[in-house]
């Protein structure tokens, strides 16, 4: 992490796609948060937010869920709030899984799909899912705690071929 990305505290990750063609079955894109305990970041997560649930301690939320990318802007909204985020966890990773209810979809078979995380009205990242079209799941960003227990943020997209049960099991484990 660069000095430029410290420091975020409360954070917004929102998620748009198109819906389907008429006649198609609908197309119904998830975002994920993984929590993970400071002596434990890269195993289990200790909780998991995602298909319009919250945290324990309600410092993460899933504000909008839509299950057909039907709208204007963005159809899925997270909010984290790092800066109230027990001492506890070091390290929050977000990801997007697309639901597999109607076949195999990957982001390439989905339009328009784009993931925004930003700070206030600070755009802090955007992906928009061009170069990894063959996965199911994608890692988005990584927020862990730095000494002072503040948190930085980095980019970190990694594909996986995974539906969303597996892909919540498998995001957080150290690349290979």
């Amino acid at each position: 992490m660069s000095s430029a990305n410290k420091g975020v505290g409360k954070v917004e990750v929102t998620l748009k796609w198109d819906p389907s063609a008429a006649g198609a079955p609908d197309r119904d894109l998830d975002i994920i948060a993984a929590v993970y305990r400071v002596e434990e970041p890269h195993g289990a997560p200790a909780y998991l937010v995602h298909f319009g649930s919250r945290s324990p301690d309600g410092t993460i939320t899933l504000q909008r869920e839509s299950s057909t990318g039907q709208g204007f802007g963005f159809d899925e909204a997270m909010t984290l709030e790092l800066n109230r985020l027990s001492p506890a966890y070091g390290r929050v990773l977000v990801g997007v899984a697309i639901q597999q209810g109607g076949g195999r979809t990957t982001f390439g078979d989905i339009d328009n799909a784009l993931v925004l995380v930003k700070e206030g009205y600070q755009e802090l990242d955007r992906y928009d899912f061009a170069d990894l079209g063959d996965a199911t799941a994608v890692t988005v960003v990584e927020f862990l705690r730095d000494g002072t227990g503040g948190w930085g943020w980095r980019r970190a997209v990694r594909g996986f071929d995974a539906d969303p049960q597996a892909f919540t099991a498998l995001m957080g484990a150290e690349p290979a």
